[in-house]
């Protein structure tokens, strides 16, 4: 391919001027934030990047302003502030007071403003200078050929204290405090020492989750990645929040899942903030740039941490079950334990002791009585007792699957029964026994759909257990043990004295 180069007219050079239509810089501002409501926020963190410990918003039907006590601006700086994409805060980082990470970076948020309201102004006092400064939107369409803005300087009493003011008035929408509130709450560092907003006299507080938290410090090459997952009770679990907050300089830019999409409701009970300053935000600072290796590495990072979090969630999820399965199976064999005293022509251990209480239930057997020695029927049960306590085998172990297995024992004087309720699988069996050991699958759809509440659980668990003490008596005999398991349930769950 042949490329024609002519000369260059050096001596009388001609340009273009690369220009902008006035009426774009409103355009990219309403773009860049798809939320009217973001310019307060914008304002709130200029406030925080200024030293400010106090902010006060105060919002009314057509006029928002925001007060604000920091170090305010001169003309250079009020220069500055109108500048589109200064690299100010980038050039100055730290804050000169307080040392504070300046979160803003582009300096468009002013210009959306005026997607809600008809008038932005700003008044600030930096030492003797006070001066305000009027962006009226249909002034400034007007007069398409000019690139400024009216600046009045007030007089040095007009304000007694440095620091800024932005009033927004004529505003074309309404804005709810409460609207605003969660916006100040999620992207402003409300946590940071000597800042506070307050907003129609209401000090703004951050939310403050009360569970189990899982603090974390990893390191990436491009800096630490620090935070704190808190897993909420059941009963304080919402949907309407879902995910982890992603700040950066204390700022939440966005949530995301990291995968517990897939959790099913137990994502409902994740919630919690990770700080990530390193990562690049997008410049309307609601998202990442994703394919960059900050981002790469920050997620390499978030996988693990939410893969423990998981560990820990199962866990504590398994601990919860256990109890309450405990406390379910402890009434239950109490009950059980009631019907084969009534009963013990019905029981397959030989000959039941006659006790106070039924205090052999998840630990110690209860107490036999002395038998009186005319009491021909209880010398020849404890005979027999003997007999088969002779004949008896080495008590089986019980076969625990999962370290959240629950394990109580029903003891007869020497002889009892072992009950095991683990997960043995949704195919499963919903019962069955080796030797004197029942095993419950807690897996078994049944079993699921009668243990939501208390007193179905009760029940099914006495269901079953006697299910399978009613077929250790005679297991060549089904149809005798169906009639022994009905009298034991009745028995157990029927008061007669009543």
């Amino acid at each position: 391919m042949v490329s024609l180069k002519y000369p260059m007219n050096t001596d009388n050079p001609e340009f273009i001027p690369v220009t902008i239509d006035k009426s774009h810089i409103i355009t990219i501002g309403e773009r860049l934030y798809t939320e009217s409501i973001e310019f307060v926020r914008e304002i709130v963190n200029n406030a925080y990047d200024a030293d400010a410990t106090l902010i006060e918003i105060i919002v009314g039907e057509d006029i928002i302003e925001i007060r604000d006590n920091g170090s305010g601006m001169d003309r250079e700086g009020l220069r500055q502030y109108f500048n589109i994409g200064s690299q100010q805060k980038l050039c100055s980082p730290k804050s000169p007071v307080y040392g504070r990470d300046r979160i803003g970076q582009f300096g468009i948020g002013k210009f959306a403003t005026l997607s809600a309201a008809k008038r932005f102004e700003v008044i600030t006092k930096n030492g003797d200078f006070v001066g305000r400064v009027t962006f009226d939107k249909e002034e400034w369409e007007k007069v398409k050929d000019v690139w400024r803005l009216p600046l009045e300087v007030l007089p040095a009493d007009f304000r007694k204290m440095d620091g800024t003011t932005v009033i927004l008035a004529g505003l074309n929408k309404k804005f709810d405090p409460k609207d605003i509130e969660a916006k100040i709450i999620e992207g402003t560092p409300l946590k940071a020492p000597h800042f506070r907003v307050r907003l129609n006299g209401h000090t703004i507080t951050p939310r403050s989750l009360s569970g189990h938290r899982i603090p974390f410090l990893e390191g990436t090459s491009f800096g630490p990645v620090t935070g704190e997952i808190i897993i909420i009770p059941e009963t304080a679990s919402s949907i309407k929040e879902l995910g982890i907050e992603i700040k950066v300089k204390q700022v939440t830019v966005r949530r995301e899942y990291f995968g517990m999409e897939t959790w099913g409701k137990a994502m409902a009970r994740i919630a919690g903030e990770v700080n990530a300053d390193f990562l690049p935000i997008t410049s309307d600072r609601t998202g990442f740039i994703k394919d960059s290796p900050e981002y790469e590495a920050f997620q390499n990072v978030m996988q693990q941490v939410v893969a423990d979090v998981r560990s820990i969630l199962q866990k504590l999820s398994g601990k919860k079950e256990g109890r309450k399965v405990s406390r379910a199976l402890k009434e239950a064999l109490q009950k059980i334990y009631k019907a084969l005293a009534a009963n013990p022509d019905l029981s397959p251990f030989g000959a039941f002791p006659v006790g106070e209480e039924t205090k052999g239930i998840g630990g110690a057997a209860a107490t036999p009585k002395e038998p009186d020695e005319t009491d021909q029927t209880v010398q020849a049960a404890q005979a027999a007792q003997a007999e088969q306590k002779k004949k008896r085998k080495k008590k089986p172990k019980v076969k625990q699957l999962t370290p959240n297995a629950v394990i109580k024992r029903m003891k007869f004087g020497d002889i009892g029964v072992s009950i095991c309720v683990d997960g043995f699988g949704e195919d499963g069996a919903e019962v069955f026994s080796e030797e004197t050991t029942i095993y419950i699958n807690r897996d078994h759809p049944l079993y699921k759909r009668e243990s939501s509440k208390v007193d179905t659980h009760v029940l099914n668990l006495a269901r079953l257990i006697t299910q399978e003490i009613s077929l250790m008596k005679d297991p060549k005999n089904p149809r005798q043990a169906f009639e022994r398991q009905s009298k034991l349930l009745r028995d157990a769950f029927i008061d007669k004295s009543e």
